[in-house]
């Protein structure tokens, strides 16, 4: 394999009148974990069915592992694992029977498939529970077991879609962990897409942000969070007052740039911005604004965000904000 795990060229994806990817374009480097960061909506589940073989483009190229997935879908499939956002497990199988199953579809001889299982049940702490029914598992347990099945035939590209959604804390940790070690110890490239800023930040040696189909950034999450230089700057308002006349009192702080207005959220940039806040409070005081609660940060993947869009990441994946993701 190149040292390019995954190559996405110009991808576009229609249905209806819906532009679902919109000349969508990044690479993956081999051995890497590379995430697609985007709210719900942004395209990241639709790129990762085309990715998979799932749908077909209506534009542009894409090659997995080296394969093209509309000239060579079948050797993309056995390149790949893919663990979906809904848990694909039998729940009336055993533990020990999903894995048997999901290698004998890649045809793994027999002896090598049971050896496998038995690995991965002891790697992902199932082996207790190896024979007990998936249904009697906990949703973190499913989780590792829907992860470990993407293994069993040692693809070397994992495709991981929202993996971590709907799991407690702990679950959420514990996968963080064996996906970090997946990347580091075994070589495998893993496609993360992801709507938690936290874990594209923890997990992502490189990430692409998307919104609206379309890659607005794309790089390592510090390289992202360097180029905003000196602190953000949130301000809350409180019930009252315009947020017209909270904009135009902070845009004539010297001290600030980039204000940029989300519901009764005030964000801007200094580059001191201890030294800044004072200003701020001053000018919206000024202005007959009052204030709930101020803070001061360093740059975020949400900052990050919110430059490239002009909105915030809470925004976007807001009720009525985000583009529905219309099914294959």
């Amino acid at each position: 394999m190149s040292s390019r795990a995954v190559q996405v060229r110009d991808l576009v994806k229609r249905y209806g009148k819906v532009t679902a990817v919109d000349g969508l374009s990044f690479e993956v480097p081999a051995g890497t974990v590379f995430g697609l960061l985007g709210p719900n909506g942004a395209g990241k589940s639709t790129t990762v069915k085309i990715l998979t073989t799932l749908a077909r483009p209506d534009a542009g190229s894409a090659l997995v592992a080296g394969e093209d997935v509309l000239r060579h879908p079948g050797r993309v499939r056995r390149a790949i694992g893919c663990v979906t956002q809904k848990v694909s497990v039998d729940p009336m199988a055993t533990g020990r029977e999903n894995l048997l199953l999901q290698g004998a579809l890649y045809g793994m001889p027999r002896r090598e498939l049971r050896s496998r299982a038995d690995e991965l049940l002891a790697r992902f702490g199932l082996a207790e529970a190896a024979g007990r029914p998936a249904r009697t598992y906990s949703g973190g347990m499913q989780r590792r077991l829907d992860v470990a099945m993407g293994l069993v035939h040692r693809p070397r590209v994992l495709f991981l879609d929202e993996p971590t959604t709907g799991l407690d804390p702990e679950a959420r940790a514990d996968l963080w962990t064996e996906i970090a070690r997946l990347a580091a110890h075994e070589g495998l490239t893993i496609l993360l897409t992801t709507h938690y800023l936290d874990e594209a930040d923890r997990l992502a040696a490189r990430l692409a942000i998307v919104d609206r189909g379309r890659v607005v950034a794309e790089g390592s999450p510090d390289e992202l969070k360097s180029e905003l230089r000196g602190d953000a700057v949130h301000v809350d308002l409180d019930g009252t007052g315009s947020v017209e006349a909270a904009l135009a009192a902070i845009a004539r702080v010297g001290a600030v740039r980039d204000v940029v207005a989300a519901g009764r959220a005030l964000h801007t940039r200094a580059d001191d911005g201890a030294s800044a806040v004072p200003h701020v409070l001053a000018a919206l005081d000024a202005a007959g604004v009052r204030v709930a609660s101020v803070r001061v940060s360093r740059p975020s993947l949400d900052d990050v965000y919110l430059r490239h869009t002009g909105r915030t990441f809470g925004e976007a994946s807001a009720p009525g904000h985000a583009r529905e993701e219309v099914a294959a």
